[in-house]
């Protein structure tokens, strides 16, 4: 069976016999986040039905954003697109950068990404076309804690967040779930 046929068959019972806490909890739930927090975090999967509960956070509490090694690539990117969205539309006033410790992004390279792209078909020419921003991108995450500062840095002095959002860096180990405040947010 093909995963995304499982998937659909997995979803078909879920929605026959839902757990009650979720449909109970509909009710009342908003899509407005309950704690006004949004969490920019990794991609990375140890992440997924990990890091929320080890912040003690449930379902509707926050807005979560996640991307490859919780980066900023520029001051309208897809991610400060949606920080805009979870402030001006969604009530969020704090923003919570979350990196981890052991972080892929920390080994990957334009070069080694090239590669791997020329090696699946992808012509020189569309490469060459966000080379710069690849650069920039992928060799420009070496160290996980130093990425978090980066980010926190880049939605701060965006002209379009508001100075009186907090903006917090955090670290978060995949293994043990231990939480390291590495730079608080003031307002």
């Amino acid at each position: 069976m093909k995963l995304i046929e499982e998937i659909l068959r997995i979803n078909e019972e879920f929605c026959k016999n839902p757990p009650a806490d979720y449909t109970n909890e509909d009710v009342h739930a908003s899509k407005l986040p309950n704690k006004q927090l949004a969490v920019v975090t990794c991609m990375d999967t140890r992440l997924v039905n990990f890091l929320e509960p080890a912040l003690g956070l449930s379902r509707g509490d926050v807005k979560v954003i996640k991307t490859a090694g919780n980066s900023i690539t520029g001051t309208f990117d897809a991610t400060i697109r949606s920080l805009l969205v979870c402030i001006y539309e969604l009530g969020v006033n704090e923003i919570a950068v979350i990196g981890h410790h052991e972080c892929g992004m920390a080994k990957t390279t334009s070069e080694s990404l090239t590669k791997a792209m020329l090696a699946r078909g992808i012509v020189p020419e569309a490469i060459q076309m966000v080379k710069k921003e690849l650069d920039e991108w992928a060799d420009g995450f070496q160290h996980p804690e130093q990425n978090v500062k980066d980010a926190v840095a880049a939605i701060k002095s965006n002209p379009l967040i508001p100075k009186d959002v907090k903006v917090h860096g955090l670290m978060f180990h995949p293994r043990s779930g231990r939480l390291e405040l590495i730079v608080k947010g003031v307002s």
